[in-house]
């Protein structure tokens, strides 16, 4: 029988109580606070808390606190990562980012859902769902990624975009909903 961990990792329906996944929480979110609470005068720290709270990060990252997520765990980072003040990653379900991404301040990602009838919503009851950003991804400030999305190779997301959908390689996309408004032609 799957644990509730493994359930929420696999994108089954699973208990947010669960005490395995709030000591989970509980250890993210302390290393996130160590982590917000670091200067940039120690990188060598800033990347060994970095290490400890990701599933997966390269030794060139760079994330201006404050930074929170959930698990942290789920996380998969690629090379040369970069996120401004104020990203949120909700990590119930993995989120893989490519290499040489960029987020713009206040970027979310959120690959957890809740179900929209009320009386399973109140029952402690979440699904997740994974996000998969591909290579050389700019996202301007404020974006928002909802759980299932699939960003292609060097797509850019504008300043203040909530992608529900997938968007495809080399693409601009922008709005409430999130469009894609022209293909970005690479040298």
């Amino acid at each position: 029988m799957k644990t509730e961990r493994q359930k929420m990792t696999d994108g089954e329906v699973y208990m947010t109580g669960d005490p395995q996944l709030m000591a989970d929480k509980k250890r993210a979110r302390t290393l996130a606070s160590l982590y917000n609470n670091t200067t940039e005068e120690e990188p060598a720290r800033r990347l060994e808390l970095l290490k400890s709270l990701f599933g997966a990060c390269d030794d060139k990252i760079f994330i201006k606190p404050p930074f929170k997520c959930d698990y942290g765990y789920n996380i998969f980072l690629g090379k040369n990562f970069f996120a401004n003040f104020d990203c949120v990653m909700l990590d119930a379900a993995p989120i893989y980012i490519g290499d040489n991404c960029l987020m713009g301040p206040k970027t979310c990602i959120y690959a957890v859902n809740h179900p929209i009838k009320a009386k399973a919503r109140v029952s402690g009851v979440a699904q997740g769902s994974a996000v998969h950003i591909g290579d050389n991804v700019w996202f301007g400030g404020n974006c928002v990624v909802l759980p299932g999305v699939t960003i292609g190779d060097n797509a850019v997301i504008g300043a203040g975009s909530v992608v529900v959908s997938d968007i495809p390689d080399n693409a601009l996309a922008v709005g409430n909903p999130a469009r894609v408004v022209r293909v970005i032609e690479q040298d």
